[in-house]
């Protein structure tokens, strides 16, 4: 059984916001409605799940429902004697995004407080951002990811303590020992050919067979590309290309999203034309959208952003799976002629987006581009990310144009790489590419004093 992070959120939210509905967002296949059925169960005597779109494809004896009087029919009908008491029921409802008018619903069985709710959907983020009256202040709507790196070494049997002796040393700028460097690299390689989708690494832990984790990354490829066959046929098209092109995009030098080639025409295209293909990209959760800052002073939230997009597949495994088949020796053996740049670029955005920092990165036609930028809230100021694959992990141009602009007043910046040593110089601090799985938007320590972010470190004297 893969032990997921969210879990502890799960109880933590069940357990002390008695007042909300928790509306969990997330791409297919992550684990959603696993998690959800793991602690619901353990949590409530009660446990009653519907599965809205099997009911949708099926008998539909939901589409009907317009009151909470009609809902708490079929509710009766489908639970029967399961259903108890607020504290001992828990009511899960899955894909809720099948039928929208449900979620308007939410809002008011919370209020008439019969039962405890919990929602999920595959495309909710798709389904809100269509739904006329969102219930604010009844629901908390929330995300949830495939496995990070932490959870991967988790599942390939790394001790929790080893994890949080790893943490300590990133929080004091040490470096690993050789051994255990070597260790960390090895598993995060491994995590570039799996990935972190459950059904993924649940093969790869019970086969070691990379052809097999292969097909699935293979099968949940094409679901994604299924669920958007449910919009009219120049959309579905034009969703599915993006999504197969994102790939080659990374692969270019600007890794940044081409419009003219969504078509493949030299018309005069605009990234305000396909502006819904691409929200629904990030909505459903199979892709993460990084925006470009024009103006990158903190905090990020008030700066400009441009029409440049550069866009990730939401798992790793997937990109490697799409790039590299079965040729697991272009990642495990650092073949030179392979060059793994928007591979480690997919992880870094992964784990910053699970960890909840929003996705920026720099782009000037004189100074160039800069990968990742984050808010680092020690210094009041802009934490830029370069991420780099080789082993001339030194030369970063444009970073240092973009440090040396006084009027960004960037304080510190973070490299990257596989080299083992943490070195800080003149204020760029270059980290073991693992450490990326450290870099937490809110951290709680042992004393539950908020710290933020866990990154923004003050500069040494």
């Amino acid at each position: 059984m893969l032990q997921r992070k969210y879990s502890r959120r799960l109880e933590e939210f069940l357990r002390n916001e008695p007042d909300k509905i928790m509306l969990l967002n997330g791409a297919r296949q992550i684990g959603k409605s696993y998690l959800i059925r793991q602690v619901g169960r353990t949590m409530f005597k009660n446990f009653i799940e519907i599965n809205l779109k099997e009911d949708y494809e099926g008998a539909q004896v939901f589409a009907t429902v317009r009151t909470t009087d009609d809902f708490y029919i079929q509710l009766g009908a489908f639970a029967g004697s399961r259903l108890g008491t607020r504290e001992n029921t828990l009511v899960f409802l899955d894909e809720i995004q099948s039928y929208p008018h449900l979620m308007t619903m939410l809002k008011f069985l919370n209020q008439e407080a019969r039962f405890r709710y919990i929602a999920s959907g595959s495309q909710l983020g798709v389904a809100l951002a269509q739904t006329a009256s969102v219930p604010i202040g009844s629901v908390a709507i929330e995300e949830m990811y495939p496995l990070d790196f932490e959870e991967f070494l988790l599942a390939t049997g790394c001790g929790q303590e080893t994890i949080d002796a790893v943490r300590g040393k990133f929080r004091a700028h040490e470096s690993l020992n050789e051994s255990m460097h070597k260790f960390m690299l090895y598993r995060f390689k491994q995590y570039l050919l799996v990935g972190g989708l459950p059904e993924a690494v649940n093969k790869f832990l019970a086969t070691s067979n990379i052809a097999q984790v292969r097909k699935v990354q293979r099968d949940i490829c094409n679901l994604y590309r299924i669920d958007a066959s449910q919009y009219g046929n120049d959309r579905k098209l034009h969703i599915r290309r993006i999504y197969d092109m994102i790939p080659s995009y990374m692969e270019n030098r600007k890794k940044r999203v081409v419009v003219k080639q969504i078509e493949q025409s030299k018309g005069h295209k605009q990234y305000s034309d396909y502006a819904d293909e691409f929200e629904y990209l990030t909505n459903s959760g199979i892709a993460l959208a990084v925006v470009a800052a024009s103006n990158p002073k903190f905090p990020l939230l008030e700066s400009t952003t441009k029409n440049l997009l550069k866009m990730y597949l939401n798992d790793v495994g997937l990109l490697t799976s799409m790039l590299y088949g079965l040729n697991i020796n272009s990642i495990l053996m650092d073949e030179k002629s392979v060059n793994l740049g928007s591979v480690y670029e997919t992880v870094v955005a992964q784990e910053l987006h699970a960890h909840g920092y929003p996705l920026r990165y720099y782009d000037n036609k004189q100074k160039g581009e800069v990968d990742f930028l984050v808010d680092d809230y020690s210094n009041l100021s802009v934490l830029p990310i370069e991420v780099k694959s080789g082993k001339n992990y030194k030369a970063h141009s444009a970073l240092n144009k973009f440090m040396n602009t006084a009027e960004y007043g960037i304080r510190r910046s973070v490299v990257f790489s596989n080299a083992r040593d943490v070195v800080d110089s003149g204020g760029i601090v270059y980290m073991p590419i693992y450490y990326c799985m450290f870099f937490d938007y809110y951290h709680v320590d042992d004393s539950n004093s908020l710290i933020m972010p866990e990154m923004a470190m003050p500069q040494q004297a």
